[in-house]
């Protein structure tokens, strides 16, 4: 515990107490536009999520791998062992989807577990038999075969008619390709097309390999304020670098993960980081390190646990709504009720369900902190 880099579990905090604020509105028709993922091109608050997860987890894998590997540790065995590890995560992804009905003919197959589990299983050999250089360019060079098959390939939308490089919903290659392979298993608000599908995992992938090229410079021997101002300058480097793509490449569009949207969520990621590390592990004066970390203390709470909160949420919410009470109302509906008839306004009561809901979420991962339980896959 004492060894853990405070600020990497308080950032990670962060992105699990937003995931969950976003994922559990009262009710979707009354949502604040903040809180709801961009339509289509563009992004919003709640676009940093899911981006965030992908950043950390590489983060991460530089301390858990790169590290380790250069100490001496056995590549191989770290890969199978990473290998099983996101093979478990893609698993737990797949009985979420499955649950309530276990109705294996229309399941879900893609969705946010199973791409950070692909994420990791694609990412794991690169960051153990490369260096920093090549790490780099192995997220390029995923980015530039993502880009040619999106902007150059001809293919067919749901309706036959072939296109080359529309980015459109279920007319892109990403789409196409999900339909070939998957058709049947996608978005059930979609259904031609998927927001985690193959394809766009690519561009993830890349997603995932900056955040391990950000984790070289916690290894490095610069001083906390110094990486700290490294990680700022890197990350507004990049939202630079996402807007110019933006303009000449593809739109920011997270459904496809375009490469404008993996720099310009990077540089976000980096940026936010940069901050929690500066007050956290940087800032000079120690009261000050400490005040901070005790108004912060939540975040690093949900940090410790964030996989498995995420999983027990996603479950709890569907219970939620699977659950019926004698009349027939959902056990969701009925909780949410007296909020919906209090006379606020429908927006303002469905974000204090939301906030209502991570609140009992952080009661679940303050007493497993409190227990030291810490479930790890």
């Amino acid at each position: 515990m004492n060894n853990r880099l405070l600020s990497l579990d308080a950032f990670r905090g962060f992105a699990i107490a937003a995931m969950l604020l976003v994922n559990n509105p009262g009710d979707w028709g009354h949502v604040y536009a903040p809180l709801l993922h961009a339509k289509w091109h563009g992004w919003t608050f709640t676009d940093w999520v899911f981006p965030f997860f992908v950043f950390i987890s590489g983060m991460a894998m530089t301390i858990s791998l790169a590290r380790r590997a250069q100490a001496g540790a056995d590549k191989t065995a770290l890969l199978l062992s990473t290998s099983r590890r996101a093979l478990v995560i893609i698993g737990i992804g797949l009985l979420l989807n499955l649950i309530p009905s276990f109705n294996f003919d229309t399941v879900r197959l893609p969705g946010v577990l199973q791409r950070l589990g692909l994420c990791t299983l694609a990412a794991a050999p690169i960051v153990l038999w490369c260096n920093a250089r090549g790490v780099a360019l192995w997220a390029v060079l995923l980015m530039a075969i993502y880009s040619l098959i999106q902007i150059c390939l001809p293919v067919p939308d749901a309706d036959g008619v072939v296109h080359v490089g529309l980015l459109e919903p279920g007319k892109d290659a990403g789409a196409w390709l999900d339909r070939l392979l998957m058709d049947g298993h996608l978005w059930k608000q979609a259904k031609t097309w998927d927001p985690e599908g193959l394809l766009s995992t690519l561009p993830a992938v890349s997603s995932q390999l900056l955040g391990v090229l950000a984790g070289y410079v916690i290894a490095s021997k610069r001083q906390p304020a110094e990486k700290s101002m490294t990680w700022m300058l890197w990350g507004l480097a990049s939202l630079w670098l996402g807007q110019v793509l933006d303009a000449w490449l593809m739109p920011i569009n997270k459904s496809l993960w375009t490469p404008s949207f993996v720099f310009t969520m990077a540089g976000w990621a980096l940026v936010v980081f940069a901050v929690f590390h500066w007050l956290l592990d940087a800032m000079p004066q120690p009261l000050a390190r400490e005040r901070w970390a005790r108004w912060l203390h939540p975040l690093v709470v949900f940090g410790m646990n964030a996989l498995f909160l995420f999983a027990l949420s996603g479950l709890i919410a569907k219970m939620l709504y699977t659950i019926k009470l004698a009349d027939g109302t959902s056990l969701g509906r009925a909780l949410y009720a007296p909020l919906r008839d209090s006379g606020l306004a429908p927006v303002n009561a469905s974000l204090l369900h939301a906030i209502a809901f991570v609140l009992v979420m952080y009661a679940i991962a303050w007493l497993m902190y409190r227990n030291r339980w810490f479930i790890k896959v």
